[in-house]
């Protein structure tokens, strides 16, 4: 059943990628996925802003530091204003800190579209396609994916133009999360948008994003619509053995599922948290990062709410690990901790620049001022 998906030079088998997420997707979180993959597929960094690499802001010089064993190592790129996309691209290929660089245009929170970025960017057709290009062009021999949406909202669909600009600017492959901005994450993701893009792009790949809670909910996507691999967001939050399950099933081997009792999943949290110390430079300022995971790691266990919160306000690794073990660990897999998790909330006011849906092509208003001073969530 699988196939390996080429992004430039990089064979990536299976067809499974890491979604970014702002504060999840950092080096620590990226190791526990690799790990439970067997060091098969790609995984992205969180979001980058090209202002402040190309400025070298401390934070964001961290965010882009790779285990020596990530393997291609991607960044994913956020920015507004072509002059700095281009920057921080050449900066990444001359400085060799990256090995691909993927480009969000799909991010739907305010902070971002009110400056015209993200998700709200692509109705912006020729600044589209002038950021595209000074990326491509400055990132040499590198690959250039981007990720984005169907469009602003249900009247401002912006997705086919944006593949075929994408196409004609050199970009190696697609991403589609099958909802519209003003979606956010509610709702269920139109898988048949990204059938409807492979259509319309068939120079490229194209991949799919949005409701893959399972393994088999990947395969089923890319029967569905043809797509050429998929990108898992939320579905791993608190889980990253669900890229062990990804890669079994898209080598056929399908009954083949991490199913992990309450014993396996504190041994997970206590070492997710430790890593994030590490990689801080600080015990406690990684717990603490830490605690924004309990929910999603402790999803459908028996685990009362006062446990709960004391669970999510450990300031060490001691700390944590006592409540854990104070915890019924040998607790099965429970039922209800498969499908949906993370945020879900749904048509939400979009915001934008002043009058940006008069022209679809007009870029005027967008300069380096809207460009964001800070990476990450």
């Amino acid at each position: 059943m699988t196939h390996p998906l080429s992004i430039g030079p990089h064979a990536v088998t299976p067809p499974v990628v890491l979604a970014p997420m702002a504060g999840i997707t950092n080096a620590p979180f990226r190791t526990l996925c690799r790990e439970f993959s067997g060091g098969k597929g790609l995984f992205v960094s969180e979001m980058i802003t090209t202002r402040a690499l190309v400025e070298r802001n401390e934070k964001t010089m961290q965010l882009i530091r790779f285990d020596a064993s990530e393997q291609p190592r991607s960044i994913q790129l956020y920015g507004v204003d072509p002059a700095t996309v281009g920057k921080a691209v050449r900066m990444i290929a001359e400085e060799d800190l990256a090995d691909h660089i993927d480009l969000n245009f799909g991010c739907p929170v305010p902070k971002v579209t009110r400056k015209g970025g993200g998700s709200a960017l692509p109705y912006k057709r020729n600044l589209l396609r002038a950021i595209l290009r000074e990326a491509v062009s400055g990132a040499g021999d590198l690959p250039v994916t981007m990720k984005m949406r169907k469009g602003i909202d249900d009247d401002h669909i912006t997705y086919l133009d944006a593949g075929r600009i994408a196409v004609e600017e050199g970009v190696t492959a697609i991403a589609l999360h099958g909802r519209t901005t003003a979606q956010h994450y509610g709702g269920t993701a139109d898988w048949e948008a990204i059938a409807r893009l492979k259509e319309h792009v068939p120079e490229i790949p194209v991949l799919g994003n949005g409701d893959i809670w399972s393994a088999e909910d990947a395969l089923r996507m890319v029967r569905e619509t043809g797509c050429d691999g998929v990108v898992v967001g939320r579905g791993c939050l608190g889980r990253p053995w669900l890229f062990a399950d990804l890669v079994a099933a898209f080598e056929g081997r399908t009954g083949d599922l991490a199913r992990p009792a309450l014993r396996e999943v504190a041994e997970v949290m206590v070492r997710h948290a430790g890593l994030l110390g590490e990689w801080i430079g600080d015990e406690s300022k990684g717990v603490i990062d830490f605690r924004k995971h309990v929910a999603w790691y402790l999803k459908g266990f028996a685990v009362g709410s006062e446990m709960r919160k004391r669970l999510a306000i450990t300031s060490s690794l001691a700390e944590l690990r006592a409540g854990l073990d104070e915890l019924d660990l040998d607790q099965p897999w429970p039922v209800g901790a498969d499908g949906p998790r993370g945020r879900t909330s749904g048509n939400n006011r979009v915001v934008l620049p002043d009058g940006w849906l008069k022209d679809p092509y007009d870029c005027a208003g967008v300069s380096e001022d809207a460009e964001l001073a800070t990476s990450g969530g």
